[in-house]
């Protein structure tokens, strides 16, 4: 009985050290969980109270591009709430906007191959600039507070838009494509992303608005600000509200148009949302209040009198220190390489630029620094 007494106490004390060891263990978590917290709650507090002097500062400037460009995102939209009241943001956004262009695009504003003009050349006639082996030429730009390329295409007729089609059909159950991916399977080689998607989980499997491809309509249902950007079969690219129209209506344009190949963005702003299309018709470019919009990385398209293409894709949201473009700047830019017409296309972490076998830019997401966000549509050039 002493012997077994004396199993039973020591496995007694063994348990009891074990329970002690595991309170002692739980206690050092909780203090580190406790610390932890404390550190999270600390730093978003400083950062809460930094961004609210930034917000209420003496540069306006500063607070309407913040404003401005949380307005455009998708994710942080909210950010702006908690700064300013909603009065506060029309007011802010009021100062920074956009109008609008009612004018079609005219399209014997373009004549492609035309060399009337070639003993007077200029800086945006194709015939007295180098271009490579595909007819392709690429400018760094670099701007206040972004950085981006520039890239011309000689001959209009070699854009078009590649598709994953046929679509998820509830968003999600089919992703979308990389840029490179989509590139490739149409067998060109470059390219930008295309139109507004679905971009709930970054799936990238649905499109919205219109869609055609090689004269084909894909997807077409037509949104309030939904605006058609593409290339009729002449090769000149039409940019053309449908916000207004029915699904009939969009598809008898199409036809009459003679359009090829073409996406839609959106051209909308109710004080909480922004989005911009038109950016240059006929060589009119769209009126702006201050800044005219937030800064975010962009994708923009555009076309010159002698029909070749300007794709132009920046940075932004942190790349490089850079937070991103507006519209003023993508204006600038435009009219700088001769646009007679040009578009933003949906941009954000979508903005990116292939061409023969790497990104020249890609989206400013960590996990996406050397590709794209997955898409549904894309322009390419073959």
């Amino acid at each position: 009985m002493g012997v077994q007494g004396n199993k039973e106490e020591h496995q007694g004390g063994e348990l009891m050290a074990e329970v002690k060891k595991s309170k002692k263990v739980t206690r050092i978590i909780g203090r580190v969980f406790t610390v932890f917290i404390s550190t999270i709650v600390m730093i978003f507090a400083a950062l809460y109270s930094a961004m609210w002097v930034f917000c209420h500062g003496p540069s306006t400037a500063a607070r309407d591009l913040f404003v401005g460009t949380v307005l455009e995102t998708g994710a942080m939209k909210f950010l702006a709430g908690w700064y300013f009241s909603k009065d506060e943001i029309l007011q802010i956004t009021g100062n920074n906007s956009m109008g609008h262009l009612d004018n079609d695009v005219d399209t014997s504003l373009i004549n492609i191959n035309d060399k009337k003009n070639d003993d007077k050349p200029d800086d945006n006639n194709s015939e007295t600039e180098e271009f490579d082996e595909n007819g392709i030429r690429i400018e760094n730009i670099t701007g206040r507070s972004y950085m981006g390329k520039v890239m011309i295409i000689k001959d209009p007729s070699k854009l078009s838009v590649a598709t994953i089609y046929p679509w998820s059909d509830d968003n999600k159950s089919k992703s979308g494509d990389t840029l490179d991916t989509l590139v490739n399977n149409a067998g060109a080689i470059a390219g930008i992303n295309g139109g507004e998607y679905f971009s709930d989980g970054n799936w990238g499997g649905k499109p919205k608005g219109l869609v055609v491809c090689n004269g084909e309509i894909q997807y077409n249902i037509p949104q309030p600000g939904d605006v058609m950007v593409g290339f009729n079969k002449d090769n000149i690219l039409v940019i053309k509200d449908i916000g207004n129209m029915s699904s009939e209506q969009v598809e008898s344009l199409v036809k009459e148009n003679n359009i090829r190949d073409a996406v839609s963005f959106k051209d909308i702003d109710d004080g909480d949302t922004n989005h911009f299309t038109k950016l240059i018709i006929n060589g009119e470019a769209t009126p702006i209040n201050g800044n005219g919009s937030g800064a975010n990385p962009r994708t923009v398209i555009g076309q010159r009198k002698d029909g070749a293409v300007i794709l132009f894709v920046t940075d932004g949201r942190g790349h490089e220190g850079h937070i991103g473009a507006t519209a003023a700047d993508l204006i600038s830019v435009m009219q700088e390489y001769g646009a007679v017409n040009a578009a933003n296309l949906d941009g954000g972490s979508s903005s990116s630029m292939y061409y023969n076998g790497q990104y020249e830019m890609t989206s400013v997401t960590l996990y996406y620094s050397t590709s794209s966000w997955k898409l549904p549509t894309a322009f390419v050039v073959k």
